[in-house]
């Protein structure tokens, strides 16, 4: 048919301008946080694009969900602008039935969604937390980048290499601060190599000099050596935890339903249940003000999608502080904007006007001619 298949063709190119555009932005300011991490040694340098990916891909279905409105929200807007809607409606098109072309082409998208806020979310958290773990877990000799100021896991030692020997364990040019048992010291050392010596690994340094002194007090010991040994504080595995419920997959949410897990399963829906009501919401937004610019209906309805969009995150705290119940935030929010939207669409399609009735000036009230 003509009517959807004109529909379907625009706002597929609606789409994927608005994606494209999405999917830049949010990618950009992904790496510049990951960059950061990586710096704070929170990452592995190495890591740095798979964990954007997975970083990426975690955002994905709120991207999906925005790109949607919006398409839809400008396509119907220039169709109004472009008197096209006069044209359909004076073919007996109501615009009611805008909402069968829109689904037509939104339910494939919709379902990804649906499956990444259910399925995906949680295992690239996984796969994010995963690799954060191992590389906390290193010893801090593995962390050591030559040329790179690197904290201990510890947090009680800093330690600077010049750089590596080519297939050797060991360095030119060490240093080593360190706070231990109320005293502060600092080591340098021409040289430095790996040894382990039953099951421990020390950093043995050559040709080096080391300055100590107690805190709080004025006394500075120096002392040069030829060699010291400096045994490393090497990080075990963390000890086991409770999950976070954003790591736990649905289907132990649902086996499991804390107040944390519920608030978690009730932000999972909500995404999937937030992008189908916002279908509904762009027919009834969707208009052009011929007095007003371009861009005033679509701030409006970007600002729709964010205070929408933080509903659903604030129900998610809500349910864990016990405001209101996992059912009750489903049917209020959601099924309250569903019925917003509805009523809305309803009032537009049927031209309803709400004017209250004027009264009859005083003088003809009181039956006095006018």
């Amino acid at each position: 048919m003509l009517f959807q298949s004109s529909i379907r063709k625009e706002l597929a190119r609606a789409f994927g301008a608005t994606l494209v555009v999405l999917i830049t932005i949010v990618m950009t300011i992904v790496l510049i946080r990951t960059l950061g991490q990586a710096s704070r040694g929170s990452i592995s340098p190495q890591d740095v694009m798979l964990y954007m990916a997975y970083s990426g891909l975690g955002r994905l279905p709120t991207i999906l969900t925005i790109s949607l409105f919006i398409a839809m929200v400008s396509t119907l807007t220039r169709m109004y602008r472009d008197s096209e809607m006069v044209v359909w409606f004076t073919s007996g098109q109501g615009l009611a039935g805008f909402l069968r072309p829109l689904f037509h082409f939104a339910w494939p998208v919709l379902l990804v969604i649906t499956l990444m806020a259910l399925f995906v979310w949680p295992w690239t958290n996984q796969q994010t937390k995963d690799m954060q773990s191992r590389y906390q877990q290193r010893g801090d000799l593995d962390r050591i980048t030559p040329g790179v100021f690197q904290e201990s896991s510890s947090g009680n030692r800093v330690f600077f290499i010049d750089r590596d020997l080519a297939g050797e364990k060991a360095s030119n040019n060490v240093f080593i601060a360190a706070t231990e048992k109320g005293k502060n010291s600092v080591t340098t050392a021409q040289s430095g190599r790996i040894e382990t010596r039953s099951d421990a690994r020390f950093l043995m340094l050559s040709n080096g000099q080391r300055l100590e002194n107690d805190m709080g007090k004025s006394t500075l010991k120096i002392s040069d050596f030829k060699e010291y040994g400096v045994k490393t504080d090497d990080s075990g595995l963390l000890g086991d935890s409770a999950p976070e419920a954003k790591l736990l997959s649905t289907r132990a949410l649902i086996k499991d339903p804390t107040r944390s897990n519920l608030g978690e399963l009730a932000w999972r829906l909500g995404l999937a249940l937030s992008a189908i009501n916002f279908v509904f919401l762009a027919v009834a937004l969707a208009k052009v003000n011929p007095r007003g610019g371009r861009s005033g209906n679509m701030m409006f309805v970007v600002l729709a999608f964010v205070v929408y969009n933080n509903l659903v995150n604030l129900g998610q705290s809500w349910i864990f502080v016990g405001l209101i119940s996992f059912g009750n935030l489903l049917l209020a929010l959601h099924g309250g904007v569903l019925l917003l939207g509805l009523a809305w669409l309803a009032k537009r399609h049927a031209n309803w006007r709400f004017r209250l009735k004027r009264q009859p000036p005083l003088a003809l009230r009181a039956g006095s001619p006018p």
